[in-house]
C-alpha cells in the first residue's frame, strides 16, 4: 500500500477535502502502515476527508478494519470519511459485508 499523495497542502482553504491517493495492496502486511498514515493525515484534515482507492489493486478484511476505525476517528473530529474510485472488487466487498451503506462515495 503507498499513499500517493495528499490534498490539500498546508495552508489549504478548510472548505477543500482532503484527498488521499492510495495504490497498490491492502493486505496484512500493509494495514498497520496504512492505519498509521491515515490517522496522521486525518489529524491534519479538513471537513471531508476522501480516500481514493482507483488504484488499489488488492482489498482485504484487514482493509475494511482499517476504514471502519478510520471513519471513527473521523466522526470523533467532526469529519467526513468519503471513498471514490472504488473498483468492482473493492465494491463488492463493501456491498457484501454491508458496509456499502455506512461511507459516503463519491462519484
Amino acid at each position: 500500500m503507498t499513499v500517493i499523495g495528499t490534498v490539500p497542502l498546508d495552508g489549504a482553504s478548510v472548505s477543500t477535502a482532503t484527498l488521499v491517493h492510495l495504490s497498490g495492496d491492502i493486505d496484512i502486511l500493509t494495514t498497520t502502515q496504512m492505519r498509521q498514515r491515515l490517522l496522521s493525515i486525518l489529524d491534519h484534515s479538513t471537513s471531508l476527508f476522501v480516500l481514493d482507492m482507483s488504484e488499489v489493486t488488492f482489498f482485504g478484511a484487514g482493509g475494511l478494519g482499517v476504514l471502519v476505525g478510520v471513519q471513527g476517528r473521523a466522526q470523533a473530529q467532526g469529519i467526513t470519511l468519503a471513498l471514490t474510485g472504488l473498483t468492482p472488487s473493492v465494491t463488492r466487498l463493501l456491498r457484501i459485508t454491508g458496509l456499502d451503506c455506512h461511507f459516503p462515495i463519491v462519484v
